[in-house]
């Protein structure tokens, strides 16, 4: 399943008093890779914003922990679009340590956001069709895998 790949070094400032990433940093890693993954398709969020007057609130964030991450690890985030139905968008995640020497990357944590897409009044609105059509793309049903 196609996915959009970021990669990002944990800085310090992200880590606990026990030298892990404290937990709520994911869920900022999550939105690194949504922004990345519309970057990606040549789209923005930005103009999302300003030129549609659409913005994506988080309805339901989830996070599965698997082993932790600590300062200075290489990190990739994986980000694909998983659901589009009407105005409701769900993005699936997987974070994991960059692997060393091509060996495969322990996978640290997994999850998944929901968003409404609305107006700047919080009232549902469709994404914008060429924002849709490119996110389509990258979902299951468009890579021939269910």
């Amino acid at each position: 399943m196609p996915v959009i790949t970021h990669q990002v070094r944990v800085r310090y400032a992200e880590t606990d008093q026990m030298g892990i990433v404290y937990y709520a940093n994911y869920l900022v890693w999550f939105e690194l890779g949504r922004v990345e993954l519309l970057r990606s398709l040549g789209l923005a969020y930005s103009q999302l914003e300003k030129e549609h007057e659409c913005i994506l609130p988080v309805v339901e964030a989830s996070c599965r922990y698997r082993s932790p991450a600590r300062y200075d690890d290489e990190i990739l985030i994986e980000t694909r679009p998983a659901m589009l139905r009407g105005s409701v968008l769900k993005f699936a995640y997987r974070i994991l340590r960059k692997g060393a020497d091509g060996a495969q990357p322990p996978l640290l944590a997994e999850g998944e956001t929901v968003h409404v897409v609305c107006d700047d009044q919080l009232k549902r609105k469709a994404l914008p069709e060429h924002y849709a059509a490119e996110l389509r793309k990258l979902m299951p049903e468009h890579s021939g895998i269910l």
